[in-house]
């Protein structure tokens, strides 16, 4: 076998490690799908390279990398966008430029990205606060907030509880025309994390006289426990977001010490003392049986009390509002929750609408069938579209 032979055979073989992955027959749009995943699938091994030599963190090259997808605060004929910051923490306010007679209703809309990625000026999160901002004839306020590895837990939510708190306040909300009854909370997958978090909290804040009317939480991840529920068995090496990854990230929020990521990885990182929080993510009682699909539910394999201590952000509900007790969610806004069939968050969301649901609040829960996670974030793809079409008009019907 010549040379050409053997360069031709590797390169073949890298070509296909690459771009060949099986997808659902069901997945729209499966050649795009697979040019994106090759895509971000190239920049990750990058990343994980650089790290391997000592260059940089995995997490550091990925921002580099994904900065090239921030756009500026850039107006257009339908939508005013100004930069600013809600009590030092960086905003952007998407603002119709068509006049109102009335007050407008007001969204304050959080990124996804992990805790440790993404931004407000992402092409794809500018293009729904404008979308949204022009179909509601709504203020639409886009925040960023600091990011591991540099910040950990509970700096992520902090930023976004206080910035919250700050467009809450009665003179905010009449300086960019808000009507106070009809302001929400929403975003995605880490966004809809620290979504459910803030509002959990807002409500029984005594500084907050202003209530929210809504939360709408995209394919959110809510809970720490357990990483071996159906969706994460079923999807855990899907496209864009595998199980290894999203316990990287999950693990990054609260330390840079890989022994927590890998004793999540095993799903032992949960101490005894903590036993009795595994009922409020117990899949098996809070999942239809649609979704479980003949799955068995193992129970709780306990870890040392030692991750615990160093880093109790994981057990704390401000990380995981699946933990909530039940008292804690009554009371909560209407809420929408959307979840995709390809997510390995999927349950995350699913469960959280049967506590909800079991605690009075009313919920609409849109399940995309053949939807992966980050669909909000591809603009290139028709199911993009349909998600996004589908999150705006409930708003439009519900806030």
């Amino acid at each position: 076998m010549g040379r050409g032979t053997v360069l031709l055979l590797i390169v073949g073989a890298i070509v296909a490690y690459y771009v060949y992955t099986p997808l659902p027959d069901d997945v729209e749009e499966p050649w795009k799908v697979l040019w994106i995943y090759t895509h971000m699938r190239t920049l990750k091994d990058l990343a994980l390279f650089a790290e391997f030599l000592g260059m940089n963190h995995f997490m550091s090259s990925a921002k580099i990398f994904m900065s090239f997808q921030e756009v500026p605060p850039t107006s257009d004929e339908n939508v005013s966008v100004m930069e600013t910051t809600f009590d030092n923490i960086p905003v952007r306010v998407y603002v119709p430029k068509r006049k109102s007679e009335m007050l407008r209703r007001g969204v304050f809309y959080i990124h996804g990205g992990g805790w440790c990625l993404g931004s407000a000026a992402f092409l794809a999160y500018d293009l729904l606060s404008r979308n949204t901002a022009k179909r509601l004839d709504a203020i639409i306020i886009s925040t960023d907030y600091r990011l591991a590895p540099e910040y950990h837990f509970p700096n992520q939510f902090e930023d976004v509880y206080h910035a919250v708190k700050w467009f809450l306040r009665q003179d905010v909300l009449e300086r960019y025309g808000v009507d106070a009854e009809r302001v929400g909370v929403a975003g995605d997958s880490a966004g809809g994390n620290l979504a459910a978090a803030v509002v959990q909290q807002l409500q029984d804040d005594p500084d907050v006289k202003i209530k929210l009317k809504i939360q709408a939480l995209i394919y959110p991840a809510l809970q720490t426990l357990d990483v071996n529920s159906p969706s994460y068995r079923e999807n855990g090496h899907f496209l864009v977001l595998s199980k290894p990854l999203t316990v990287r990230f999950w693990s990054e929020y609260f330390t840079t010490d890989r022994s927590l990521e890998k004793a999540m990885l095993s799903n032992q990182h949960v101490p005894l003392e903590s036993s009795h929080l595994f009922k409020f993510v117990n899949w098996s009682s809070l999942l239809p049986e649609r979704f479980i699909k003949g799955h068995i539910y193992n129970n709780p394999t306990f870890g040392g009390s030692e991750l615990s201590k160093k880093y109790p952000g994981f057990l704390d509900v401000r990380a995981a509002p699946l933990l909530a007790d039940d008292s804690n969610l009554r009371g909560l806004p209407v809420t929408y929750v959307l979840t995709c069939q390809y997510d390995v968050l999927r349950d995350d969301g699913v469960m959280y609408v049967t506590r909800l649901r079991n605690a009075g609040v009313r919920v609409t829960h849109n399940h995309i069938e053949d939807g992966f996670p980050g669909t909000l974030f591809f603009p290139e793809l028709k199911i993009r579209s349909r998600t996004e079409n589908q999150y705006i008009s409930w708003l439009s019907d519900n806030l």
